[in-house]
């Protein structure tokens, strides 16, 4: 009896181990065939691999599929690749691509707002800008601007400050800018323009041939690490470091909703994570490479350093003003924006005087 009792329970045991066995690889498979992957096209605005510029969504692509193990995988695109560099908010609304990496201020024709998420002339700096965008409203204003082309927009990055630009002449006075051809983007072009200057838009990759065969007198782009880059040193004699154009540039990431909204919200999170990671690397690349890139310009290539006039200056700043004011009485979300920026920006220029101003001008 003993015998038989102590047989039937091990023979139980052993169908209880075998069973449970059985429903953890059961369980294991069904759970490896539940795991979906996720394969997104991201088009920017710039050449493929480019410094700065380019090198910010491919980090973001390394750092989206490392965290998700996988399950998410970007593959990026340059400009001209998929779709041109000034197709990139059409392609991502309209579902070519899931994400872009662009400047907002190239879609000024489709939302008047756009430039003020990205730079203004005498506007933010950058650490100004990413304040206001992440803790003063100006984010959650963004998507209400992009909701309804289907697009959720992300701060993608920052160049800092941006020199003036590259130019075949010395610029003395207002004088000089009548009927000079520069490219220009966004609300610099306009203030250029009603300052007699012809303001042209071109990628990138345009500016280096147009420069040289005279096509355009003068260019800005982004500052001494990628214009080093493109080597405009080769096709204009003076670069203008005066900032007032773009004081802090930000770039974006442009992801389009029904894509987003069909993630599992971890990888979701991880799209958000790897943004900001990637909004604030982009900015200390250009903060450490542009200072190099200075030196290298001024002391091998011997480029003819020059500031603009202080009166060249307050007329673009006269001129700047007349802009925003006409833009805000034209466009009823242009004015809503501005109103946030504007007062954000007001608030921290006091704390700045008050203490970087005055710490720059100390130390």
């Amino acid at each position: 009896m003993n015998k038989w009792i102590s047989a039937s329970l091990l023979a139980i045991s052993s169908l209880a181990l075998t069973a449970c066995g059985d429903k953890q690889s059961s369980g294991q498979s069904g759970q490896s065939a539940e795991v979906k992957t996720y394969k997104w096209k991201m088009v920017t605005s710039w050449p493929k691999n480019f410094p700065g510029l380019g090198m910010a969504p491919e980090k973001f692509a390394d750092y989206v599929n490392e965290m998700s193990g996988g399950r998410l995988k970007v593959q990026v695109y340059g400009a001209g690749e998929l779709v041109p560099g000034f197709q990139v908010f059409d392609a991502v609304s309209g579902g070519t691509a899931q994400m872009g990496h662009s400047g907002s201020y190239y879609w000024k024709g489709k939302i008047p707002s756009s430039p003020l998420f990205g730079a203004i002339p005498f506007g933010m700096t950058a650490t100004e800008l990413n304040a206001w965008l992440h803790y003063g409203g100006g984010l959650e204003l963004w998507q209400e601007m992009y909701k309804p082309f289907g697009i959720i927009p992300m701060a993608g990055g920052n160049s800092g400050a941006q020199f003036a630009g590259w130019f075949k002449k010395e610029i003395h006075s207002m004088d000089d800018l009548k009927g000079l051809k520069m490219r220009i983007p966004g609300l610099a072009g306009e203030v250029l323009q009603r300052a007699g200057a012809v303001p042209v838009t071109l990628t990138g990759g345009e500016i280096f041939s147009s420069l040289q065969s005279g096509a355009i007198d003068a260019s800005e782009w982004v500052g001494p690490y990628n214009d080093l880059a493109f080597g405009f040193y080769q096709a204009a004699e003076y670069y203008y470091s005066s900032i007032w154009h773009e004081p802090g540039t930000g770039l974006e990431f442009l992801i389009n909703e029904k894509a987003f909204n069909e993630l599992p919200r971890d990888l979701q999170k991880i799209v958000e994570v790897a943004a900001r990671a990637v909004n604030e690397s982009t900015l200390d690349e250009y903060n450490a490479r542009n200072n190099e890139a200075l030196h290298q310009l001024q002391e091998k290539h011997k480029v003819k350093l020059r500031t603009l006039p202080e009166p060249v200056l307050a007329e673009l700043k006269r001129i700047t003003a007349e802009v925003m004011a006409e833009q805000a009485s034209k466009d009823a979300g242009f004015a809503k924006v501005w109103k946030s920026y504007s007062d954000f920006m007001a608030s921290i220029r006091e704390y700045h005087d008050l203490t970087l101003k005055e710490y720059y001008l100390n130390r």
